[in-house]
């Protein structure tokens, strides 16, 4: 039979009454504005109403984060519809039954009301009248106020935030579902606190409602009482006035409560303590507590004073400091004494850890808060975009991932700066605008525009920003317009091509290596450690970037590597050996296939020179030349690359292999234009026409 009944138990479908909870509410709420409630059940509701109003207190007062308690809002609304229909059928009981003497409201407004009065109606409604400027003028006012500056000062936040939620997706530091939970966590923050600035209103049309309530109800008491059931003044104001202090304090007590805790949440600075938690840590404070003492016993002592309740509460007030005081962590007496001897003042302070030590960014680019809107997504900002665009052209063109750029922004640049940084050096800063288009002059364009002149960050040129209306009028004077976003990332893809060896690491040449063993195993299987080191390896790779050169075909790279390593350690020397076997990549880079090739090379006589010094200096690792030599042949090799450019053609060295190393890391800081090649990296069916010969002895004339 149990059985059977556990059964037919477990058959019936559960019934879920929350979601019936509002909509009684609701209901109730609507009866109490039209229908007569009977005493007895407006006692319960008006105590039922006290209940709700100090639960919510208590809350508030024990939340962490104001978003632990996001339904308050909401809260407030019903509690405050409750409170004034409350006041409504309290209000029709006290015009209708208030002849009837005292009780005729039920016994909780009888309480309340006598209890005020204490026999003196004028002093009971002064009370209540000063009850009411304090709910309606301090904590009402104050919080509704404090309510609107949060919620003004979260939104204009907003793009910020959410920069900074971007900035660490893209470096990686968290991932999408973090950052989702992130996004949503600062739209319901904005949500919260735009929804308080309104609540707040709630509680200010609460109290002037409640004083409202009462003038109507002393008025229409003692006109019914006087006109409909022959009362006396005396009669009918002793009745009513005790009716609606009572009415009115009962309904004023929960309002003040409830607007305590509108204060308390929007007052609340965001910690992970409670309210509780964080005054009674930040007001222990056994300096404070003692400083507090003496003045009391100071003020005790003066004639006149009444020494004794000040000196009690002196004592009281140094008994709590001296409390504090020796509930903090025990010193060792050694760690006091050399503390007294040294002067130093001892403090508290937890251990450090590695924790506490920041890591530079590899890639990060900061920007003054005028450029926050070109970050935010929300808004059409396209930075991130274009950032990511440049991060894949890059790691496409170089052969390897390119870290992710972190974005964040730097309150101490100007609003309109920027900073591109690796390894948090700066090696690149500019100036942009959100909401203008930056007008590039390619060098042909000599009309000026209206708007702030600049130079171009990536390549030096002549530049204005101008605004967006502007932008077909300058095209058609021969201008390049792209917007502030476009600029930037033109900017960042400049700085980043350059400083392509520091992006490439350790990890990241593991990772290369790894991605080959997928396709080709047997390639590196021997080949790192056994033959050659990590390091050495990624010295290669770094030197090829250093040129200019891609380091997308490991195959190539990696076979030359596995030839070599058994007897060449030295990576200047294995690079050396990997550029011909990239010539056909390298050259390609520069002209078309099917294009000839125009060449620089060196007089003889100026080639067999560097030869010989190369080979003298070979074991310093330094070519060594005369200044003055050294001076002509760099001015020659400007004057004859400056020429070649003008007519639009890519400048190109050609020289010996032993002197490419050497003349290309001289050249590359003074010449960056330059390419150096050696005669073995030009394939054998590239048509070559050299065009210039560089000489120690030419002067620049222009």
């Amino acid at each position: 039979m149990q059985l059977a009944l556990s059964d037919i138990r477990q058959s019936i479908p559960r019934v879920d009454w929350k979601p019936l909870g509002i909509p009684a509410l609701v209901l109730l709420i609507i009866a109490m504005l039209i229908l007569p409630l009977p005493t007895f059940l407006l006692d319960i509701l008006f105590t039922l109403n006290i209940m709700i109003a100090l639960i919510v207190i208590m809350i508030a007062i024990h939340t962490e984060k104001p978003l632990d308690f996001s339904a308050f809002p909401a809260v407030l609304l019903f509690a405050t519809m409750l409170r004034l229909s409350l006041n409504v059928a309290s209000t029709r009981i006290v015009l209708v039954n208030g002849h009837e003497g005292t009780d005729a409201a039920g016994k909780v407004i009888e309480a309340f009301g006598k209890f005020v009065i204490s026999g003196n109606y004028l002093v009971g409604f002064i009370i209540f009248g000063i009850l009411m400027i304090i709910n309606f003028i301090v904590v009402t006012k104050g919080a509704g106020r404090v309510s609107e500056v949060i919620a003004r000062f979260t939104l204009d936040a907003m793009p910020g935030k959410q920069m900074a939620i971007d900035a660490d997706l893209n470096s990686g530091v968290i991932d999408q579902d973090e950052a989702k939970k992130r996004r949503t966590e600062i739209s319901q923050e904005s949500d919260f606190f735009g929804s308080m600035d309104g609540a707040s209103k709630f509680v200010r049309g609460d109290a002037v409602a409640g004083l409202l309530i009462l003038i109507i109800n002393i008025l229409g008491g003692l006109i019914i009482g006087m006109t409909q059931y022959d009362m006396s003044f005396t009669d009918a104001g002793e009745i009513y006035v005790l009716l609606t202090i009572g009415d009115g304090l009962v309904a004023q007590i929960p309002s003040l409560i409830l607007s305590l805790a509108t204060a308390i949440v929007v007052t609340r600075v965001t910690t992970s303590e409670s309210m509780t938690d964080q005054t009674t840590a930040q007001l222990a404070n056994p300096s404070a507590l003692f400083i507090t003492a003496g003045i009391l016993t100071v003020l005790g002592i003066i004639p006149g004073m009444p020494s004794m309740v000040f000196i009690m509460l002196a004592m009281i007030c140094a008994a709590i400091g001296f409390l504090v005081y020796r509930s903090n962590p025990a010193r060792d007496e050694s760690e006091d004494e050399l503390l007294l001897d040294t002067g130093v003042q001892a403090t508290d302070e937890q251990e450090i850890n590695w924790g506490d030590v920041s890591q530079v960014d590899l890639v990060s680019l900061d920007i003054g808060y005028g450029l926050i809107p070109l970050v935010n997504t929300e808004t059409g900002g396209q930075l991130l975009t274009r950032v990511k665009g440049v991060r894949k052209k890059l790691s496409t063109e170089l052969g390897f991932l390119v870290q992710p750029v972190r974005i964040r922004d730097n309150l101490d640049l100007e609003p309109n700066t920027y900073h591109l940084m690796v390894n948090g050096v700066i090696r690149g800063r500019g100036e942009s605008y959100a909401g203008k288009e930056l007008a590039i002059n390619p060098g042909h364009v000599s009309t000026p525009l209206e708007g702030i002149a600049t130079k171009e960050p990536a390549f030096g040129l002549e530049a204005y920003w101008i605004e967006p209306s502007q932008r077909d009028y300058a095209r058609t004077l021969g201008y390049t317009v792209v917007d502030a976003p476009t600029a930037i990332a033109t900017h960042l893809n400049s700085i980043l091509y350059q400083a392509a060896p520091e992006l490439l690491g350790h990890d990241e040449v593991q990772q290369l290596l790894d991605k080959t063993a997928e396709r080709s195993p047997k390639l590196i299987e021997n080949l790192v450690p056994n033959k050659l080191s990590l390091a050495t390896v990624t010295r290669v790779l770094q030197n090829l970037l250093r040129d200019g050169v891609s380091v997308r075909d490991m195959r190539t790279i990696l076979e030359v590597l596995n030839e070599e390593g058994t007897k060449i350690q030295d990576p200047d020397e294995l690079t050396a050996l990997v550029r011909p076997k990239l010539g056909r990549m390298i050259v390609q880079s520069l002209v078309d296939m099917t294009e000839e090739m125009p060449v620089m090379t060196l007089d003889p006589q100026l080639e067999q020179m560097l030869h010989n010094a190369v080979q003298q200096s070979h074991q310093t690792k330094t070519l060594t030349i005369d200044p003055e030599l050294a001076e002509s042949l760099f001015r020659s090799m400007r004057h004859e690359t400056q020429k070649i450019e003008e007519q639009g053609k890519p400048a190109i060295l050609v020289v010996s292999p032993a002197v490419r190393a050497w003349l290309a890391n001289l050249a590359r800081p003074r010449i960056p234009d330059l390419t150096v090649l050696s005669y073995t990296e030009i394939p054998e069916d590239q048509a070559v026409n050299v065009v210039a010969t560089v000489t120690a002895q030419v002067e620049q004339t222009e």
